[in-house]
């Protein structure tokens, strides 16, 4: 059954454009330039109870005002929208109380306050009954491993404990559905690891539907089987997760720093992006990646790391081969 259903989705927002100098901005009182910005154009899909989706795209793709129309923050310019049979820009309490979201950049807590503070203030904006309230607290608290932190302040915790404070306040009216906006930024890999195993077991346990926008490449691969790719405000991709990446992230970027300025000869074909004497920056088809990195191994490096390649280059490689085709079945 589908919780989320748009259709056409789109929101144009209006620029104001002016010429430098003071001359500009007098006439700017009384005569405004404005330029369109679509920042959703034409969207369409819908979502199943349940499901896990990833939201990607680089910056300015249009995910966050997305997200921020399907829970009734901005309307949209036009378009059908139907978030659990309402319309979100209604704003009907009772809609409010089906959903949660959850900015990384934007906290809902309130850092004077202890945790218990902060969870009994939710308790009565949602109208959360002490049985069912002692009940979330108790699951919430033995999921996340914070039992010892809930009678401290708030802003003595750490980045990584208070986004596991901010999804236990999410999360507390039992919403339906849980929206995302980058849950880890900022963490650690052992915090954003932590923060990814929680949400895999809310997601299963409590069957909420969840919706994530992440620029973490493992946020999305770990989590999500069906992801949604979106750019200037189009939908560029939407189905299996797996398949996305077997297609498009088609190389590594191996990271090395050495401890003497050195030349490499690694008599196979790479790209080094930066070529410093005691650091590379070394770009490599997927298949030959363990080849590349036993040649370098050879030299003993300090240090060797290996990242996957950002989103901005999925996205442009989706353009590139064309996206007509790649509508999956999910």
């Amino acid at each position: 059954m589908a919780v989320i259903e748009v259709k056409d989705l789109t929101k144009i927002y209006k620029r104001y454009v002016k010429k430098e100098g003071i001359l500009e901005s007098v006439k700017g009182l009384f005569t405004r330039q404005y330029v369109p910005k679509r920042a959703v154009d034409g969207i369409t899909f819908s979502i199943n109870q349940g499901e896990f989706v990833g939201l990607i795209g680089p910056n300015g793709a249009g995910k966050t005002t997305l997200i921020k129309m399907l829970t009734g923050i901005i309307s949209p310019t036009s378009g059908e929208i139907n978030v659990l049979g309402y319309y979100p820009n209604d704003l009907k309490p009772e809609f409010k109380k089906k959903y949660a979201i959850v900015m990384g950049q934007k906290s809902q807590l309130f850092y004077e306050l202890t945790v218990n503070d902060t969870l009994r203030l939710y308790k009565e904006i949602y109208d959360i009954s002490e049985e069912r309230f002692c009940q979330n607290r108790k699951y919430f608290a033995d999921l996340l491993g914070i039992n010892r932190l809930l009678d401290v302040q708030v802003r003595t915790l750490s980045l990584g404990e208070r986004m596991k404070m901010e999804l236990m306040v999410a999360l507390m009216h039992e919403p339906e559905i849980l929206f995302l906006d980058e849950p880890t930024i900022g963490l650690d890999a052992i915090a954003a690891k932590q923060i990814r195993e929680y949400l895999k077991v809310i997601n299963k346990e409590k069957n909420v539907t969840i919706l994530l926008t992440s620029h973490y490449m493992e946020d999305i691969k770990s989590m999500c089987q069906r992801t949604i790719v979106i750019n200037n405000g189009s939908k560029i991709y939407d189905g299996n997760t797996s398949y996305l990446f077997e297609k498009y992230q088609k190389n590594k970027c191996i990271n090395v720093l050495f401890d003497n300025n050195l030349e490499l000869n690694l008599g196979l074909e790479v790209e080094i992006i930066v070529d410093k004497p005691s650091k590379k920056i070394i770009v490599v088809d997927q298949e030959n990646a363990g080849r590349v990195i036993r040649e370098i191994l050879k030299y003993n490096p300090r240090d060797i790391s290996i990242e996957t390649e950002d989103i901005g280059t999925i996205v442009e490689r989706i353009y590139q081969e064309g996206s007509n085709d790649y509508e999956q079945v999910h």
